[in-house]
């Protein structure tokens, strides 16, 4: 069966119990297992798609409450490390009334950028799995060298690589950096992700068509854009499909991104596809996948928290399961 090997942060998430308040103002938070890795392992988990998670965390409290959860989610935390050399990662996020959010990291003595390619497993990806990373893992640390060497590990085996950059600013020391980090990894991957604010960070250009196709470089087939309550593009380059979602009361978009991703891999999971078909397969079923993972990623944001609100196949209404 393919599986999906997710690699990056493993972190907790303080979420408000208060909405339209600044973090200087919130007075109670709720404790959620986040980061976007995790949380994409979470969603192919929830929709009954083998996931595991590659990372490090801390060996204390919150490191312990992270592999527990994620166990629960039948995510494989087998390739989760727990270290005392450094401490699980921690995000406080405020939220507005639509659901935007706001971020303060503590993550300066963070476990999972101490995780180094010597601790990764030889010949883990076979030709039907997935390899999945997001760029907050990156910043020059041992776990981007790791990162290079999973993704090389993925392209001798023929796994499809997917890239969702879901970039966090606040992390990097210089912007400059972190744009050119992303579009140095961003060729290698099958499948990319990106936010609008994302594309115009990337390529400065205004015009969305000629900002995506300038993406389609090295080993990229499919370039997905999302837009929040405006729905979604899907990309290859000769097609663009352009998909509404319906509206929902959104309370907490947290995670909604990762959401949106998880559900078409959890799709290319199950139909086990390759890089061989992948294009053909996107071509033939855009509008459907693009319908699919906006209701997915909506649906998860009428509840509070990521993981929490992700639903699973038999929660999701039946009329999405077209693919699972």
């Amino acid at each position: 069966m393919s599986k999906l090997y997710a690699i990056g942060e493993l972190l907790i998430d303080f979420t408000p119990t208060e909405q339209n308040a600044s973090l200087v103002a919130v007075e109670q938070f709720t404790k959620n297992a986040g980061g976007a890795p995790a949380n994409v392992a979470a969603v192919c988990a929830r929709l009954e798609q083998q996931a595991a998670l590659i990372t490090q965390v801390g060996q204390d409290a919150f490191g312990d409450f992270l592999v527990e959860t994620l166990k629960k989610a039948d995510v494989d935390t087998n390739y989760i490390v727990q270290t005392v050399e450094g401490e699980t990662s921690l995000a406080f996020v405020s939220l507005t009334g639509d659901g935007a959010r706001d971020f303060l990291f503590y993550r300066r003595h963070a476990a999972d950028l101490l995780y180094n390619k010597e601790q990764l497993p030889p010949n883990l990806l076979r030709d039907k799995d997935i390899l999945h990373f997001c760029s907050v893992n990156l910043v020059e640390s041992p776990m981007k060298h790791a990162h290079v060497a999973l993704i090389e590990q993925a392209q001798q085996a023929g796994s499809l690589v997917s890239f969702d950059p879901n970039v966090r600013l606040p992390l990097w020391n210089d912007v400059k950096a972190c744009r050119q980090t992303i579009l140095e990894f961003l060729p290698k991957a099958h499948i990319v992700k990106l936010s609008e604010e994302e594309l115009l960070f990337l390529t400065a250009i205004d015009d969305e068509k000629t900002a995506v196709h300038s993406l389609f470089q090295g080993k990229v087939q499919v370039l997905i854009i999302t837009r929040g309550a405006e729905g979604a593009s899907l990309y290859t380059k000769n097609l663009h499909v352009k998909v509404p979602v319906d509206k929902v009361q959104a309370i907490d978009t947290t995670g909604a991104g990762d959401a949106f991703i998880g559900a078409l891999l959890a799709i290319f999971l199950s139909k086990q596809i390759t890089a061989n078909n992948l294009v053909d397969f996107c071509q033939q079923h855009a509008t459907s996948l693009l319908t699919f993972a906006n209701s997915y990623a909506g649906a998860s944001t009428e509840k509070h928290g990521a993981m929490p609100s992700y639903l699973t196949k038999q929660e999701f209404p039946f009329k999405y399961n077209i693919f699972l």
